[in-house]
């Protein structure tokens, strides 16, 4: 097999965001990043960017990058299973890559097995240590939160543009006082004492 990293190579780093989450879809991005571009002060692990310069990292990526996005929702997570749900967001955002350039290698953030078309390694902690997969992190990440943001004008009791759909205090007492709405995954709130969605 050829090395991956020799300068022929199409890498494209692949991460998702909102896997843990309790409510919300998951969001996987991919990114093809120009070596040349690697060592840019705004490529970093999404997580340790605030919200300002995760923006401020999306933008550039999307003038300087081959990118993509795939999104699934926290339903089908219910229905499907949160491994399936994030492989099938890797591939759309893989999809999307390919409209414009044919990946060589894959680089993806954890251990998780998943399948691809293309030659591949898992990167533990990859999005910290992997510059293209810190710039998918970025994707997945900025997008996930935008939708979080929007959907919190539907469902304003869970203040979502807080803490995204994850498991923070403030939504753990809103889920005990309102219950669920559609955006909860129910499978993920088998150990919380929450009022279930009304039939009727």
């Amino acid at each position: 097999m050829p090395d991956p990293l020799e300068n022929s190579a199409v890498i494209v780093g692949v991460d998702e965001a909102g896997r843990g989450a309790l409510a919300g879809p998951v969001v996987a991005g991919a990114c093809l990043l120009d070596p040349q571009l690697e060592k840019h002060p705004l490529i970093a692990d999404s997580k340790s960017l605030s919200p300002e310069k995760r923006e401020e990292a999306f933008s550039w990526i999307e003038k300087n990058c081959t990118y993509g996005y795939g999104i699934v929702a926290g339903s089908e997570v219910d229905t499907n299973g949160i491994l399936a749900c994030t492989e099938k967001a890797m591939h759309a955002a893989l999809a999307m890559v390919e409209k414009h350039v044919t990946p060589t290698y894959l680089l993806i953030d954890g251990r998780d097995k998943f399948w691809f078309n293309y030659p591949k390694s898992g990167v533990i902690k990859g999005d910290e240590t992997e510059p293209c997969i810190s710039a998918g992190s970025i994707v997945a990440k900025v997008l996930r939160d935008r939708m979080m943001v929007e959907y919190a004008k539907q469902y304003p009791k869970y203040g979502f543009e807080e803490h995204k759909g994850y498991g923070a205090p403030q939504h753990i007492e809103a889920l005990e006082m309102f219950g669920v709405c559609p955006l909860h995954r129910n499978t993920f709130l088998r150990n919380f004492d929450v009022a279930q969605p009304s039939k009727s």
